[in-house]
């Protein structure tokens, strides 16, 4: 009897908690706050003032070229969810809108994202998914769940980078209250590396200084057509932590091992893991991963990257070498066993006639992009700038 008495009190405890929160437990000193078009400050009896009450103003169009802030508080709390959906969401416009969040006052954003990426919409291309910090339910919407504390000031904004009018509607829900002890910033990074040297890793969050929690990341990958149907997602996911300088202290086994599965990448979506676009024909697919249950915490820095390695069988990688394609073998496994092929002595070449058959993981070079989430123990990370526009949509799916 007492062990059933244990799991319904454990199944309690699950049922009415969230992101640590115990849902019977109201807060003191707390006001809860919906910011939209019908209420941009979320001032108490302020919300649907216009027109009577009636609908008033659910929306604004933002013209090509223009800012819009969402945001502008100067007070302390934390933001607990964010949604908004577009009239038009094509990868494009996805990628030419910005979203920025600024804590503190700063100047400097500790968000500068394309929109479709921040939400987990990687390469532009919307799916309906769910995963424990990102959803969209019917593949026409975005929202966020991320918890976002604040002391000071919180802003956020968007830029419309398209050439296109949008209409954008809009919610941030969140609540004013002061904190007590020091608090960790959320912050998101944006890269891309279209094309790069043969054997250099792509970097989906560069060194970040300072003390933190990295959450995880969505990347997206457009392989090149010129290494054929060979397979894209051998590389290893390695994270540089602290004291870490040639080896990383976490190195993972291999791509779609990051994000839970196994022998290929299909269409699925998890609380923490996923992949939300697998077209092989096209050579495209996004994926995420997000360290909720396995926190990973820096105290000095951290770096993450993912290696540009692929594999096929043997006789294709032999032929894919005739072609002068840049690629350049590591292992082959089969017959033979595993082979190393950077500690052979001798060295030995995939041509040796003695290999008949077996699979050959090789350096490659694809299109890599990724958003990077993360806490940080300050409002700003210093990190390169979000690249210009025409780099972000050059080359994606229609």
């Amino acid at each position: 009897m007492m062990k059933y008495k244990i799991l319904f009190s454990i199944f309690i405890g699950l049922s009415f908690s969230s992101f640590g929160q115990k849902l019977y437990e109201i807060p003191a000193n707390t006001q809860s706050k919906v910011i939209s078009f019908e209420n941009p400050t979320g001032e108490i009896n302020h919300g649907g003032k216009e027109n009577r009450s009636a609908k008033g103003h659910p929306f604004e169009i933002i013209k090509s070229g223009e800012k819009q802030i969402l945001l502008n508080l100067q007070s302390s709390g934390i933001i607990q969810r964010i949604w908004c959906t577009l009239d038009e969401r094509s990868p494009e416009i996805l990628r030419a809108i910005r979203i920025q969040f600024f804590w503190e006052n700063s100047d400097e954003p500790a968000v500068d994202v394309p929109l479709g990426d921040f939400f987990g919409v990687g390469l532009g291309k919307m799916a309906s998914f769910e995963s424990s910090l990102f959803s969209s339910p019917e593949g026409r919407s975005f929202n966020c769940l991320i918890p976002m504390p604040f002391k000071k000031a919180a802003k956020i904004m968007i830029i419309n980078e398209s050439t296109k009018n949008i209409k954008l509607f809009y919610e941030i829900d969140l609540i004013e209250q002061e904190h007590s002890n020091e608090i960790n910033y959320f912050h998101a990074y944006w890269s891309r590396q279209m094309t790069s040297e043969l054997k250099k890793d792509f970097e989906i969050l560069p060194e970040t200084l300072g003390k933190g929690r990295f959450l995880g990341a969505n990347i997206g990958v457009i392989a090149d057509s010129a290494y054929s149907n060979t397979w894209w997602g051998e590389g290893e996911v390695k994270m540089y932590i602290d004291e870490d300088t040639d080896f990383p202290t976490i190195n993972g086994t291999g791509t779609e091992d990051y994000i839970g599965t196994g022998w290929g990448m299909n269409t699925y979506h998890n609380q923490f893991q996923g992949c939300l676009l697998s077209d092989g024909k096209k050579g495209c697919f996004t994926f995420y991963r997000y360290h909720i249950p396995d926190a990973i915490y820096f105290k000095q820095n951290i770096r993450v990257q993912i290696q540009q390695i692929g594999g096929g069988e043997l006789k294709i990688v032999r032929d894919l070498l005739k072609k002068n394609v840049k690629l350049e073998p590591i292992t082959i496994s089969g017959e033979k066993g595993f082979i190393k092929l950077y500690e052979c002595t001798p060295t030995v070449s995939i041509n040796d006639p003695k290999f008949t058959k077996g699979w050959v993981n090789f350096y490659r070079i694809d299109d890599y992009s990724a958003t990077a989430y993360f806490y940080l123990d300050k409002p700003i990370h210093h990190l390169p700038a979000l690249p210009n526009v025409e780099y972000r949509i050059k080359g994606l799916l229609k």
